[in-house]
C-alpha cells in the first residue's frame, strides 16, 4: 500500500471491487458486498498478502494499522476509488489470524482508530482490534436439513424455540475465559434440546459486541461470531452440528442502532456516516445508542448484505429482528420537540419501511426456507403481510401483547383470576391478524421482574402447579413457542448473563418433575399436528367455553389440516376441585385422555377413554364428564 498510487487501483480492478461492484453498492443492491468489503486473502503482481476495502466518504485518507507496520498511521495509506468513498489497499505476506484496524485521518486533522465494519473476526474483549479470518473450505454436513427446510411448508411445521445465551447456558472451568466453546456447546445443546424436544434454538448475542452485560445488543462488529466462544469455523460447527441433528438455528439480529464506542460505527469517517446526522433521529435518548440512517444507500447494502451474510457464510435458518418498533416510529422514546415528522406529517419512518420491505422481499425471495422474525411491540399493521401487498415482509412476529395479558393474569392470586379472566381470551380475537410466535423470553426474567415461577402465586407447591398450567395454556394457543432458558425446569434466580444456570435444580424433586411435564409437553406439541399446522386461523382453534370466569376454566379445542383428528385442552387455573365437571364437545365419539397434571399419561386404559354423550354442555351438543383436582390439565384426543 504506498500513498497515491492509482496504478494499483487498476490492478486490484479486475478482482476487487470492480466498477460494477461500486455502482451496486451505491445503489443499495449489492447483497454480496461483504465478499469484496473487508479483509481477503489476495494475489497482486504474483505476491500473496491481503486486501482491504472500507468505506469511509468524508474521510481525508486512511490507512491500515496492525502489528506489521507497529500501528503506525503512516505507514501504509489507501486509495480512494473514484467518487464512490471507498478506499482500498494490498499487504503483501498478511495472512489469517493478525490484527487489524482503519485509521480514519479526519478533515479535522484527527485520527480515529476503527474496527473493520465488515470484519469477520475481532479481538477478544477487552481487545478492540479486527482480525482477518478464513470462512472458506468448511465441510458442511447439513446438504439433508437446508434440503427439508426448503421443502417444508414454514406455518404449517412445529416451532418450539429454546433461547439461550451462550455465556450463562453453561459455563467451562477448564477454560481460561470460563466460557464454553461454540463447538463444546454444541454437543451439549443438541442433546439437551433434543432430549426435550425443541425444534430451533435462538441464540442470543452472537455478532461481536465489546460489553458482556449489553447480551449482544450493543454490536460493534456485525460481521463478526463473538471470540469468546472461538472462531468463525467453530461457530460454522456449532450450526452444522445442530442442523445434522435437525435443530434449527436463529440469531438475533440488532438492525435498529448501535453503540458509540469509540471503535465503532459511531462518526466512523469523522462525520455520521452509519448514523442519521440530526440527533432528533439518530440517536437514542434512552439507550444512548446511534441509530442507522436507512435513507443512505450504502447503509442499508451493509445491513442487507449483513443479514445476508448470516444465511450464506454460516447456513443459519432464520434472523430475529430486535427493537423493530424503534425503527418503525420516529417518536419512539421521544417527548414533543424532540423528533422530526416524516414529509407527511405523522411518525412513521419511512426510510425504516422501505428498508424493511427491501429486505425482506430479498429474504422471502431465496425460497430456501429461510426465516425473519420481528420484536415488535405495538399494532403496527402487516408486519407478516408480503410486501406487495403493503406489508413489511417478515414472516413471524413476536406476540408482545399475548406475553403481557398472560403473565398479568398468572401472577394473580386465584381468586382475582375470575375477573381478569379476558386477558387469557384477548389474545385468540387477534391471533388470525398475523402469523405469531408467543414469547416467554430473556427480558421477562431480568430486571427484578422475577424468574418464572417466582411470578406464580402460592406457596411453592401450588407455584409449579401455576406454572405446569401456564405452560398449557400457551402450548395449546395458537402460534409458534418460544422459551428462555431456565424456564423449562423453573430456575428461581432472575437471570444474570454473568452465572451459568442452576443446573443442580433439575435433581430437586419439584424442579426434576416440572421438566419432565415440559418434555412430555413438547413432544407432544410435536406429536400432533393439531397443535401446530394452523395457526393463524379459527379453522384450528375452537372456544369449547371462553366465557367460564367464575371458575377460572379454560376449554378449547385445537384442529388439524384434515379436521380428522383434534385435541380438548381443559386447564384449571384455581386450586378448587371441580369433581363433577363436564366439558361439551363439538362432535360423538371417542376422546382419548393423553395428558394431565403430571404430563403424559402412561399405561393408556379404559379408565382414560370416554364416550361422548349427547346433550348440550358448553354451547356444545355432545359433553363428557371428566374430574378435575386442583389446577387440574386435561388434553384429550378425538377420535371420530
Amino acid at each position: 500500500m504506498e500513498k497515491k498510487n492509482p496504478a494499483k487501483t487498476e490492478a486490484l480492478d479486475p478482482v476487487f471491487l470492480t466498477e460494477l461492484d461500486r455502482y451496486l453498492f451505491g445503489n443499495g443492491r449489492n447483497y454480496s458486498v461483504y465478499r469484496k468489503m473487508g479483509a481477503h486473502p489476495a494475489v497482486l503482481d504474483g505476491r500473496k498478502g491481503m486486501h482491504f476495502a472500507v468505506w469511509a466518504p468524508h474521510a481525508k485518507a486512511v490507512s491500515l494499522v496492525c502489528d506489521r507496520n507497529g500501528w503506525n498511521a503512516e505507514a501504509n495509506y489507501m486509495l480512494p476509488l473514484e467518487q464512490s468513498g471507498i478506499y482500498e489497499g494490498f499487504l503483501p505476506d498478511m495472512g489469517f489470524g493478525e490484527l487489524y484496524k482503519y485509521a480514519i485521518h479526519t478533515e479535522w486533522g484527527e485520527i480515529l482508530y476503527k474496527a473493520d465494519p465488515y470484519g469477520f473476526s475481532a479481538e477478544l474483549r477487552p481487545g478492540t482490534a479486527s482480525r482477518t479470518a478464513d470462512l472458506s473450505n468448511f465441510s458442511w454436513g447439513d446438504e439433508k436439513w437446508m434440503r427439508k427446510r426448503a421443502a417444508q411448508n414454514l406455518y404449517e411445521s412445529p416451532m418450539a424455540i429454546y433461547e439461550l445465551h451462550l455465556g450463562s447456558w453453561k459455563k467451562d472451568p477448564g477454560s481460561e475465559t470460563g466460557f464454553m466453546n461454540y463447538r463444546k456447546s454444541a454437543v451439549e445443546v443438541a442433546e439437551y434440546c433434543l432430549d426435550m424436544g425443541y425444534t430451533h434454538v435462538e441464540l442470543m448475542g452472537i455478532a461481536e459486541h465489546p460489553l458482556d452485560a449489553s447480551w449482544g445488543y450493543q454490536v460493534t462488529g456485525y460481521f463478526a461470531p463473538t471470540s469468546r466462544y472461538g472462531s468463525p469455523k467453530d461457530f460454522m460447527y456449532l450450526v452444522d452440528y445442530l442442523h445434522q441433528k435437525n435443530i434449527g438455528v436463529i440469531l438475533d439480529w440488532v438492525p435498529a442502532h448501535f453503540p458509540k464506542d469509540a471503535h465503532g460505527l459511531s462518526d466512523f469517517d469523522g462525520t455520521p456516516c452509519y448514523e442519521y446526522p440530526d440527533p432528533r433521529m439518530g440517536e437514542h435518548p434512552d439507550w444512548g445508542t446511534k441509530i442507522f440512517n436507512y435513507s443512505k444507500n450504502e447503509v442499508k447494502n451493509f445491513l442487507i448484505g449483513n443479514a445476508l451474510y448470516w444465511y450464506e457464510e454460516y447456513h443459519i435458518d432464520g434472523l430475529r429482528v430486535d427493537a423493530v418498533a424503534s425503527m418503525l416510529y420516529l417518536d419512539y422514546g421521544r417527548r414533543d420537540g424532540q423528533w422530526v415528522p416524516n414529509r407527511f406529517g405523522g411518525n412513521g419512518n419511512l426510510d425504516a419501511i422501505e428498508f424493511f420491505k427491501h429486505l425482506n422481499s430479498v429474504i422471502r425471495g431465496r425460497g430456501d426456507g429461510s426465516i425473519i422474525i420481528a420484536e415488535e411491540s405495538t399494532a403496527w399493521p402487516k408486519v407478516t403481510a408480503r410486501p406487495e401487498d403493503d406489508g413489511l415482509g417478515f414472516h413471524f412476529k413476536w406476540n408482545m401483547g399475548w406475553m403481557h395479558d398472560f403473565l398479568d393474569y398468572m401472577k394473580l392470586d386465584p381468586y382475582f383470576r375470575k375477573f381478569n379472566h379476558n386477558k387469557m381470551t384477548f389474545g385468540m380475537s387477534y391471533a388470525s391478524s398475523e402469523k405469531f410466535i408467543l414469547v416467554l423470553s430473556h427480558d421477562e426474567v431480568v430486571h427484578l421482574k422475577c424468574s418464572m415461577i417466582n411470578k406464580m402465586p402460592g406457596s411453592t407447591e401450588d407455584k409449579f402447579r401455576n406454572l405446569k398450567a401456564a405452560y398449557l395454556f400457551m402450548f395449546g394457543h395458537a402460534g409458534k413457542k418460544l422459551l428462555f432458558m431456565g424456564q423449562d425446569f423453573a430456575q428461581f434466580h432472575e437471570w444474570n448473563e454473568n452465572a451459568a444456570l442452576d443446573w443442580y435444580l433439575c435433581e430437586e424433586p419439584l424442579n426434576r418433575d416440572l421438566k419432565s411435564f415440559m418434555k412430555d409437553l413438547l413432544h407432544l406439541y410435536r406429536d400432533h399436528p393439531a397443535m401446530y399446522e394452523i395457526d393463524d386461523s379459527w379453522d384450528g382453534f375452537q372456544w369449547i367455553n371462553a366465557d367460564d370466569a367464575d371458575r377460572s376454566i379454560f376449554s378449547f379445542y385445537r384442529k388439524d389440516k384434515s379436521g380428522k383428528q383434534g385435541l380438548l385442552f381443559v386447564i384449571n387455573m384455581t386450586p378448587v376441585e371441580r369433581p363433577d365437571y363436564m366439558v361439551g364437545v363439538p362432535r360423538g365419539g371417542r376422546y382419548t385422555l393423553i395428558f394431565d397434571e403430571n404430563g403424559k399419561v402412561k399405561g393408556l386404559t379404559g379408565k382414560n377413554i370416554y364416550r361422548a354423550k349427547k346433550g348440550e354442555c358448553d354451547h356444545q351438543p355432545w359433553h363428557i364428564p371428566h374430574p378435575l383436582s386442583g389446577y387440574g390439565l386435561a388434553v384429550f384426543r378425538f377420535y371420530p
